[in-house]
């Protein structure tokens, strides 16, 4: 992290004259939220991110905001970044691509932090933690929508909080912005704790953070967020998980639909000493490399997903900025569309531009495959199969350690190169399982100690030899190891 210091915002905004159009067009949407704080506290990146230095955000705005006591909602510090969107216009930091379409990335993050008693001035560390968000952003040049979930697997504010994941949402103030530059959108940064996670996950996004505006305590309408709230919705109020997330997912399934992970897969019907370059990958060995254009769809597909157990680093899953159904979540799947089971879903949707077999390298049929998750990985595969594969849809894992892709589908799956005759199937590092609905129950059946909260003795194997398949779930050294 580059040095950051607090700084008066009357030096970073001086003269409107002055302003580049698009630091501009934030700074007067913040002045209509805060006419009496045109001077905010600002952190400042001392090396600016066009300069050479580490942290994309030239400036993060803090102002205090008194909330409003009609809608309930509590007095809280408001944060602004400033430098997901085009601030410049000049290609510094933004390819300039018009007016019509997004500026920049297209969003600004905003944090909303409840002020604690005889506070004075704001904490800073959100801004760090917005720098590393925006670093992600930057490296992998993944978007964020409202409604995405980013797992941390740290206190936000490196403290004891259980507040150690966020979901993001729109701004609850700010509007849209239009610049010279494009369209800019506030998506708000909203502080969850891991059971309020996985509920995302588990089922989507937009409907764990519209039970969250109905708790006071954990947010209410504006979604503030508390780091020292000790308690989840559902010890709140225990009916949630039955009566909205349960039903929920049996319902709708989960809009989680595919995430970066530690696993690998190996072809076991093909002896291990096999030269051919199209055996299939384990973790530490040479990966055959996709094309450029086949590891592009695999990553568009992707987009985002479950982060690695570290905060420094987020995984390097980049796609094209592209159009997508941005009224569901986004972070962590691949297809963006609520599915019945009655209605087909597709790999070649235009929201998980699939790979088209014939411009890949050829399909492989394997007879055995034995697949490899790390605890955290693993815990996803009962979501994959009931929220996902039981509701006609796919599920993808992509490695975080190479090019290797496991890919879950569904009968009901369109475009898949894994079929009922050949239920495994592969293109290079990408493998495609195909899973019945009765295989699916079976398995659901002998994983259910993957559901329990405690963690799973590792290491742990599952094997069903009649469909010559196999799981393991193992500690995240192997996969850390370049020896497996």
């Amino acid at each position: 992290m580059d040095e950051m210091r607090p700084s008066s915002g009357a030096a970073a905004h001086g003269l409107a004259s002055l302003f580049p159009p698009g630091l501009q067009a934030i700074y007067t949407e913040c002045r209509r939220l805060y006419p009496d704080q045109p001077n905010p506290l600002q952190v400042t990146a001392i090396v600016k991110y066009w300069l050479g230095g580490p942290d994309p955000l030239d400036y993060i705005s803090m102002y205090r905001n008194v909330g409003c006591p009609a809608q309930d909602v509590q007095e809280h510090w408001h944060y602004v970044s400033f430098g997901l969107s085009d601030l410049y216009g000049d290609n510094r930091v933004h390819e300039f691509t018009g007016q019509d379409g997004p500026s920049g990335f297209g969003f600004e993050l905003t944090f909303r932090l409840k002020r604690e008693a005889g506070e004075t001035g704001p904490p800073t560390w959100p801004a760090e933690l917005m720098q590393g968000l925006a670093r992600y952003v930057f490296q992998s040049e993944n978007t964020f929508c409202s409604g995405d979930h980013i797992s941390w697997h740290s206190p936000l504010d490196n403290s004891e909080s259980r507040i150690q994941h966020m979901l993001l949402t729109e701004d609850p103030q700010m509007q849209q912005v239009q610049t010279p530059f494009g369209l800019i959108t506030f998506l708000q940064i909203v502080g969850v704790c891991t059971e309020e996670l996985q509920a995302a996950q588990q089922w989507n996004g937009q409907g764990i953070l519209e039970l969250l505006r109905g708790v006071h305590v954990a947010g209410g309408p504006w979604l503030i967020t508390d780091m020292r709230r000790g308690e989840t919705i559902f010890d709140i109020d225990p009916h949630l998980q039955q009566e909205r997330v349960d039903k929920g997912i049996e319902t709708d399934g989960s809009n989680l639909s595919g995430v970066s992970a530690k696993c690998s897969w190996d072809d076991l019907s093909r002896p291990p000493d096999d030269d051919d370059d199209s055996r299939s990958i384990c973790v530490g060995s040479q990966p055959r490399h996709l094309t450029d254009k086949d590891t592009e769809q695999i990553r568009e597909a992707l987009r985002k997903g479950l982060e690695i157990n570290s905060k420094a680093v987020l995984p390097p899953i980049s796609n094209q900025r592209q159009s997508h159904d941005r009224s569901q979540p986004s972070v962590g799947h691949l297809q963006s569309q609520q599915t019945s089971r009655s209605r087909k879903d597709s790999l070649e949707s235009e929201s998980s531009a699939a790979i088209v077999p014939h411009e890949l390298v050829r399909t492989r049929q394997l007879e055995s495959v034995h697949l490899r998750f790390n605890q955290e990985s693993g815990t996803l595969i009962p979501l994959c199969l009931r929220g996902r594969l039981l509701h006609g849809r796919h599920f993808t894992y992509k490695s975080i350690t190479g090019d290797t892709a496991i890919t879950f589908v569904s009968t009901g799956v369109e475009g898949a190169f894994a079929t009922e005759e050949h239920p495994y199937a592969a293109h290079g590092p990408w493998l495609q399982i195909l899973l019945t609905e009765e295989f699916v129950e079976q398995i659901l059946e002998d994983l259910q100690e993957l559901n329990a909260s405690e963690e799973t003795k590792l290491p742990k194997e599952y094997s069903w030899p009649d469909r010559k398949l196999k799981i393991s779930i193992l500690p995240d050294s192997v996969f850390d190891s370049p020896l497996q």
